[in-house]
């Protein structure tokens, strides 16, 4: 193992690197404004998934020398092209929105927990409880409503409004 490769292996690199940096995440950044705001609007699991997919992208074009920056931006444009469509049908078609995006889950009606619906989401009451102390509630007693958001975010309706 050469140790020194490990810190420095050359300028070329470090210039591809520059270079190809800037140009990616110059190209990146005006790829999402034509896109549009939903395109990283993270609504659900898989618009989690694509942003982590573009990021990651983005890292390999830095950092491997293997991807040239053309394949780099082909890979980009159809991330965003691929985002673009499956939010459009899933406008368009309600089944298609289904198969992609997941619906909030209620899992607390009236101060009762909805043990059904917290196991389908894998929820404890000790969570429940939680979520609800850490918006400023004492216990779920007196919530209206505990809804699990489609964006894993939990929303509390307080009983007393």
């Amino acid at each position: 193992m050469n140790w020194a490769e490990m810190f420095f292996q050359s300028w070329s690199g470090i210039a591809r690197t520059l270079i190809v940096g800037t140009i990616a995440y110059a190209f990146l950044v005006v790829s999402l404004r034509v896109s549009g705001k939903q395109t990283l609007a993270k609504l659900n699991a898989f618009d989690l998934i694509v942003t982590v997919a573009l990021g990651s992208t983005l890292a390999s074009i830095l950092l491997s020398e293997g991807i040239a920056l053309a394949e780099g931006m082909t890979a980009l444009v159809l991330l965003i092209v691929l985002q673009y469509l499956v939010t459009t049908l899933s406008v368009r078609s309600k089944r298609f929105a289904g198969f992609v995006r997941s619906e909030p889950t209620l899992l607390l009606r009236d101060g009762t927990p909805l043990h059904g619906a917290m196991r389908k989401a894998r929820v404890t009451q000790a969570e429940l409880e939680t979520i609800a102390r850490t918006e400023g509630h004492g216990g779920i007693e007196g919530l209206s409503a505990v809804i699990l958001e489609s964006d894993g975010s939990f929303s509390v309706i307080d009983g007393t409004r």
